[in-house]
């Protein structure tokens, strides 16, 4: 009898429980600072890691006469929370659903971020090529606009290249600036080493 009780006793839980605070884990999706990439790759790489990919995939739930399917749908629940958790105000707006489970909000932001891709595309690239050190210092948060911006780019499958990126930033630098920008012009360095030299 003991025996029976002690296993009772110590059967593991499930992963996903043991998530105090997601947002220790997935930063929030605005859309400025945090890439709709960024967020994706950081979400799957933790519902992997807490064995929930499954409930974002599109794999079938479990049938609602099927025994798992009460601790399925609490579980997904847990991950419905993260998804709502870890988006901005004006996403969850969008997405909020009373009967959405996870994979029905994921494909809902995902929508949101790619099916717009023209019109997204067109004023990230206004964006982009509008951009300069003078209307944004320190250097670091220029560099990193920059990044940020080409990463939105890509999510809306009108990538920039390695060498465009690079050659950004030296558009209108400050003279002071002349003889690096002259050297990342002729030898195209990749991207941390430019923004390092600058």
């Amino acid at each position: 009898m003991s025996g029976a009780t002690e296993t009772n006793s110590t059967k593991a839980i499930h992963p996903v429980y043991t998530v105090t605070n997601i947002h220790t884990k997935v930063r929030v999706l605005g859309g400025t600072k945090v890439t709709y990439s960024s967020w994706v790759r950081l979400v799957k790489l933790h519902t992997k890691g807490y064995k929930v990919l499954s409930h974002i995939d599109g794999t079938a739930p479990p049938a609602k006469i099927d025994p798992t399917y009460d601790t399925w749908s609490e579980i997904d629940a847990i991950v419905l929370q993260w998804i709502y958790g870890t988006i901005s105000d004006d996403l969850l707006g969008q997405v909020l659903d009373p009967d959405f489970t996870a994979y029905d909000a994921w494909s809902k932001l995902q929508n949101v971020f790619l099916n717009n891709k023209g019109s997204w595309a067109a004023a990230l690239e206004h964006q982009i090529n509008n951009l300069t050190l003078r209307a944004m210092t320190p250097l670091e948060a220029y560099c990193q606009r920059l990044k940020d911006l080409s990463g939105q780019l890509n999510n809306v499958e009108c990538p920039v290249n390695e060498k465009r990126l690079v050659l950004q930033p030296v558009r209108g630098l400050p003279s002071k600036f002349d003889t690096v920008a002259a050297y990342i012009n002729q030898t195209s360095p990749n991207w941390d080493t430019a923004c390092s030299m600058l």
